[in-house]
Formats: structure tokens, C-alpha cells, sequence
């Protein structure tokens, strides 16, 4: 499952068979970018072919980070020239609707900042469960006058319901674990201490069951609640369009200006810089 970029930014750790760890390791921000794609296409590639595998956690093991926003300092045409995924989709909207219904059940261990595709990663998971103190999850692309890019518009509204996505889309905000808990956004906001023991407990439980049941289960409340095909994919083209316009060029010049992807303060403020840009 390795990849043949020169840095490794996700490891697979095996518990059992059936009970996988998925670690996203980029520091020092996790920032998500072309470079990460080939390793979570092989991470997703194996989720869906793994005959034993029955349960995956996604958690970080970057100090402040779950994953975070699409790396900026790439050429456009590293992402742009990518080919299409088995959906037909740019691949990082087609790993996201291909976890969702893979046939494991996915759980996202939240603990740092879930930004933009970390979102968009953790909502494509079939459970979420956040560290109280240490979470924050957010759409912060308005800010940078971007569209998001992962279907997190789709899958939102369909989890916390009309308004309460508007608030989150188009205000740009961190929202921090207890809210998100409160809105739906996540299962249960967790105290700190509390998150991986009850995440481990509910992901080893779950690989002892079967796992045709499992699949079954997941296969009709994936019919009865996944947006379309369409609907994901339409946030993918808008992302790219909206990444053109000048004014999202101007916004993110200014943000690298004040150290985005460079400065930690940024990294863990973005929200408060995004919200300086328009003035």
C-alpha cells in the first residue's frame, strides 16, 4: 500500500483482519494536496477489496490536525490533469463517494482541525466522533471566495438539515465539538481522554459481527441518505471554477501572504484571517 511519492502521508496500521487504523501524517498541518491522492486511492482501493476487513478508523497522528484544507502551492494542472476514478469523478470526490460505500464500516476519530477536506473526509465516513476540547470541524472555503470541493454541501444538509449548513457554509467558521455534536455534524463530542478507548471499543465490537449483515445494513442506509452521484460531483466543478475566478486568486494570495500553509497561527486561525480578506 505504499505509494511512490518520496513522503509517506498515511500509514495503515492492522489491529486484526478484520480492524484497521487509517493515520493521516502530514505534518506539520496535514495539508491534503495531488501529492496525497495516490496514497489514499491505495488506502481506498484496499478497503474495497480487503475480503476480512470489516471496520477502518480514520484519526491523525499530527498533533492539532485531523486533515486539512487542499494544498495551494501546487500548480492547478497537478489536480486538474488527474485521471477520473472508477465513478467517473475527479478522484478526490470519487475516493470520498467509494468510502461511503465501501463494504466496511468507516469511523473518523476526530481530534485538531478537520478543515475543508478534512471535513469533506470525515462526512464521507460512516460515523464521526470528536474530541471535546481538541476538535473543531469547518468549511472555511467561503471566506477565500472558493466553492467546496468534496460534496460536503450534499452530504451537510442531509445530516444537520437546511439551515443549520448554510450556517456552516456560508458562515466559515470553526464549529467546535459540542455544537457539532448538537447539530449533527458528528455522533458524539467526547472528552479527550475518553475519545480513542470509546472509539476502539465501538470499532472492535463492530469487527466481531458478520460481515455480510454489516454490508446489508450499510447498503440500505446508504440508499435511504447518500446524495447522488451528480450532487457531489457538482461541488467538484464548481470548486475548480470558483479556484479560477480572480477574486479567489487575490483571497488566496493574501492568506499566503500572512502565512497560510507557513504559520501556525494561520493554520489554527484560518477562519479569523479568511474573515479579514473582504474589508
Amino acid at each position: 500500500m505504499n505509494s511512490s511519492s518520496e513522503h509517506q502521508q498515511i500509514r495503515v496500521e492492522r489491529h486484526t483482519p478484520a480492524y484497521w487504523k487509517v493515520l493521516l501524517e502530514n505534518p506539520p498541518f496535514n495539508i491534503f494536496g495531488p501529492d496525497t491522492i495516490p496514497q489514499l486511492e491505495a488506502v481506498i482501493a484496499a478497503l474495497e477489496t480487503e475480503p476480512a476487513l470489516k471496520v477502518v478508523v480514520f484519526e491523525s497522528a499530527v498533533p492539532g490536525f485531523f486533515l486539512n484544507h487542499y494544498d495551494f502551492t501546487h500548480p492547478l494542472e497537478e489536480s486538474t490533469s488527474l485521471p477520473s476514478g472508477p465513478t467517473g469523478m475527479h478522484p478526490l470526490p470519487d475516493m470520498l463517494v467509494r468510502l461511503t460505500r465501501a463494504p466496511v464500516v468507516s469511523i473518523a476519530a476526530i481530534r485538531g482541525r478537520a478543515t475543508g477536506v478534512g471535513s469533506e473526509l470525515a462526512l464521507a465516513c460512516d460515523m464521526r466522533f470528536a474530541s471535546q476540547e481538541q476538535a473543531f470541524l469547518s468549511q472555511w472555503e467561503v471566506g477565500a471566495a472558493l466553492v467546496t470541493g468534496g460534496g460536503p454541501l450534499a452530504r451537510l444538509s442531509r445530516l444537520v438539515g437546511r439551515g443549520r449548513t448554510m450556517e456552516i457554509a456560508l458562515g466559515g467558521t470553526d464549529i467546535d465539538a459540542k455544537t457539532a455534536e448538537l447539530y449533527g455534524y458528528v455522533n458524539r463530542a467526547l472528552p479527550d481522554s475518553e475519545l480513542d478507548r470509546f472509539v476502539d471499543q465501538l470499532a472492535s465490537r463492530i469487527a466481531t459481527f458478520d460481515k455480510s449483515v454489516l454490508t446489508a445494513y450499510k447498503r440500505l442506509i446508504n440508499h435511504a441518505t447518500l446524495p447522488s452521484d451528480t450532487d457531489v460531483n457538482a461541488e467538484w466543478t464548481a470548486f475548480i471554477d470558483s479556484l479560477q475566478r480572480p477574486e479567489a486568486q487575490r483571497r488566496i494570495k493574501q492568506l499566503m501572504d500572512m502565512g497560510l500553509q507557513s504559520s501556525p497561527d494561520v493554520e489554527r486561525r484560518l477562519n479569523d484571517f479568511t474573515g479579514t480578506l473582504g474589508s
